[in-house]
């Protein structure tokens, strides 16, 4: 067979598996919208008037979403929601109990990670941290996730993303925190092929739709070296009346060890 038959074969072939994928999510409960940003420019930075999550807010709004998803790694926060605007952000957090695919922030094993991939996560390997509560299983986590969106007037899918913030390294090779659980939840609601094409279309999305993107990359090291050396925190005895009592309650939940 010729290459211009296999190239044909080739495009036909990438051309259905997208088209499929399309369809499969366009008419599904989770609308993935990938990646929020490169690095933190404020430590927390899910919190009401933080410019990620005003943006993450505009852009469910933009969508005529009453809700949001956004997706972390565990480290010490109780991961409480929030209204921020006309959208109420739901936060989520997976803890990984078993190997070094995503357990730590500054360790990665990449076969491990690709391991999970392939084959999915194995039963039992996350739990999952949202307001407050330490959920045993996926469908747990996912019933409280559903139960927010209804009693927050959630009409249509739930827009989804990682918040993909780096602590160390290159930003642009590592996808940050929060994308083993986008894959994750891909994986569970639309199949293996639909979760790896949103979610490598995912990790496009900062750069077409997170207006600080440049400033996150070009100042990433310093920032990184900020957050890490506590010069990102928020000083929570100056903060907006407003607002207080949620910077109050949040500072002393990331004081909290977790004991679960």
């Amino acid at each position: 067979m010729s290459k211009k038959k296999w190239s044909l074969i080739a495009i036909i072939l990438l051309a259905l598996i997208l088209g499929y994928s399309y369809i499969k999510v366009s008419t599904g409960p989770i609308d993935p919208m990938g990646r929020l940003a490169f690095v933190k420019l404020a430590n927390p930075d899910m919190y009401p008037g933080h410019p990620h999550s005003e943006l993450l807010s505009k852009e469910a709004e933009n969508k005529g979403s009453q809700t949001a998803m956004v997706l972390q790694m565990y480290g010490g926060s109780n991961y409480r929601s929030y209204q921020e605007g006309n959208v109420y952000i739901i936060e989520v957090a997976f803890i990984d109990t078993q190997g070094m695919g995503s357990i730590n922030l500054s360790q990665v094993n990449f076969f491990d990670s690709l391991k999970v991939a392939i084959f999915g996560v194995p039963v039992g390997r996350y739990k999952y941290m949202s307001d407050g509560t330490v959920y045993n299983n996926y469908d747990e986590m996912m019933s409280h996730v559903n139960s927010l969106a209804r009693e927050h007037g959630q009409k249509g899918p739930i827009p989804m993303v990682f918040k993909g913030t780096v602590r160390e390294g290159n930003p642009i090779i590592t996808p940050g925190e929060g994308f083993p659980l986008y894959f994750q939840i891909l994986t569970k609601t639309y199949g293996l092929i639909p979760a790896y094409v949103y979610t490598l279309s995912g990790l496009i999305s900062p750069y077409l739709n997170n207006p600080y993107r440049n400033f996150e990359l070009i100042h990433a090291s310093d920032l990184q070296y900020y957050y890490n050396h506590g010069q990102l925190n928020l000083d929570y005895k100056k903060v907006n009346t407003n607002v207080s009592k949620y910077y109050t309650q949040l500072y002393q939940n990331n004081t909290a060890s977790y004991g679960g």
